[in-house]
């Protein structure tokens, strides 16, 4: 970077504006004392701002949510291997769980904002569907779906 008389300086001391032998910090420190703001009540300022920079966006993520159940026949007794199906209503995919030996199954980091339709399937059977909507404030779910064999 050359500076104000065409040497190429090691440093920007006296670049655009500043006086010869003033540093950024000085020339900031004149600009600021000029409108009556004192450094020392920038760098508390910014201090705290950045202080408060992590909580911020920990408040702003979402809340994510979890949809958990059991798959059960007409004697609601666990249905081994059933197919559990959630369907998110906004962009239309679906997502699918084997339930495990005892019928449970479990859907997590769920988006709070979005409807959700959910259904199990078995042996060519299928239980009704359960809606899951974004208006219900609830964070966690648990459904029974029942599958008459």
């Amino acid at each position: 970077m050359r500076t104000r008389d065409g040497s190429a300086g090691r440093n920007i001391r006296h670049v655009d504006g500043y006086s010869k032998g003033m540093t950024c910090l000085a020339h900031l420190r004149k600009t600021l004392t000029r409108f009556g703001i004192s450094l020392a009540l920038i760098s508390c300022v910014g201090s705290v701002a950045l202080l408060a920079l992590p909580t911020a966006l920990v408040a702003q993520q979402p809340a994510q949510r979890v949809v958990q159940g059991k798959v059960v026949d007409k004697s609601d007794a666990g249905l081994k291997g059933a197919t559990v199906y959630l369907k998110d209503g906004h962009t239309l995919s679906v997502k699918s769980y084997i339930a495990s030996d005892d019928g449970t199954f479990r859907f997590g980091q769920l988006a709070q904002n979005t409807d959700y339709q959910l259904w199990a399937e078995h042996t060519g059977r299928k239980s009704s569907v359960k809606n899951i909507s974004s208006f219900d404030t609830r964070n966690e779910f648990n459904i029974t779906l029942k599958i008459d064999k």
